[in-house]
């Protein structure tokens, strides 16, 4: 018999006709968001369930009892409650690698972005307010040969590195739960207490996944470390930080930018204090958000959800599922 998937969002057709190759597809149909009293009984004969964010919680789990795998088209896997999911036996998998180099590039653009004040600037130009003699109001940040601190020292991490240290000659530094001798030895970066990166830092790129033990990694006192010319990125989630130390930091000068492409509540909110700061670049969280990469990321969670359903252990597994 063959088994029964669930697909919550619209795949590139190529990822679904893999799909249909092996399974028989249940999909959400309606334009409109996803309902618990629409979906779970949609669920009820499933064997597998495609997704990117979709809270996998232990009400879903009991509505799908015959669930074997989540495979989320994500990196991240902080809509997954593990514990449920262990207690039921369902794995889950997401979509790592694939999105590196991407994701890395963004923290690049975010970081000459902010620095040389590129959204800012070219609103400047567009409004008209552009004159002769504007001369230092206009200036930004060296971004080359500064040092840079990135806290999580992941593929991502590296691949950062590897753009920040080879293609900008930057000193980098970086704090991770364990050090990386490899990466050390490859790409000449060294390791730091958080502490320390943060108070010699130009820039502070945070890729840290969002685990019970970073979220609000960083607030009110880790902001104070930091040098009053530096600029913060951050990439990774929004409740890796203290949202509103960071506005505080930003409104007195404890530090001097950020970058930003993820949030606590995201759609932000129009009122938002960060999007009315010509200080703070914002971005509506496109890490990944390229057609090639978000390509290659549906049909990796495809081939993990084919693999679960058919009983064969998928190559992503969430490493607290295995």
């Amino acid at each position: 018999m063959r088994p029964s998937v669930f697909i919550d969002r619209p795949i590139p057709a190529e990822v679904e006709a893999y799909i249909a190759e092996h399974c028989n597809i249940v999909k959400w149909e309606s334009a409109e968001p996803i309902t618990s009293e629409g979906l779970y009984p949609m669920l009820t004969h499933v064997d597998g369930l495609l997704t990117a964010g979709l809270r996998i919680d232990a009400e879903l789990l009991e509505a799908a009892p015959n669930l074997k795998i989540v495979s989320s088209i994500s990196v991240g896997y902080n809509h997954f409650d593990l514990i449920a999911m262990k207690q039921r036996g369902v794995l889950g998998t997401n979509t790592p690698h694939v999105l590196s180099d991407t994701v890395a590039d963004l923290a690049l653009a975010l970081m000459l972005g902010a620095a040389r004040r590129v959204a800012e600037l070219d609103r400047y130009v567009k409004d008209g307010r552009w004159k002769q003699g504007d001369g230092r109001s206009l200036f930004g940040t060296d971004v080359h040969h500064a040092k840079l601190g990135i806290i999580g020292m992941g593929r991502i991490g590296e691949a950062v590195a590897r753009r920040a240290k080879f293609g900008f000659e930057m000193d980098v530094v970086y704090h991770n739960r364990s050090r990386k001798p490899e990466a050390e030895a490859k790409l000449g970066v060294r390791y730091a207490e958080l502490n320390e990166l943060l108070s010699v830092s130009d820039f502070v790129v945070l890729l840290a996944p969002l685990t019970p033990e970073t979220t609000k990694l960083l607030g009110r006192n880790e902001f104070q470390l930091m040098k009053s010319t530096a600029i913060f990125i951050n990439i990774s989630r929004g409740q890796t930080i203290d949202e509103a130390a960071l506005i505080e930091a930003l409104q007195e000068g404890t530090i001097a930018a950020a970058g930003l492409d993820v949030f606590e509540k995201e759609p932000i909110d129009a009122k938002h204090p960060f999007l009315s700061m010509p200080n703070v670049l914002t971005l509506p969280h496109i890490g990944s958000a390229t057609e090639q990469t978000r390509f290659e990321m549906a049909m990796l969670a495809a081939y993990n959800l084919v693999d679960g359903v058919k009983g064969q252990m998928p190559s992503n597994v969430v490493e607290e599922l295995r």
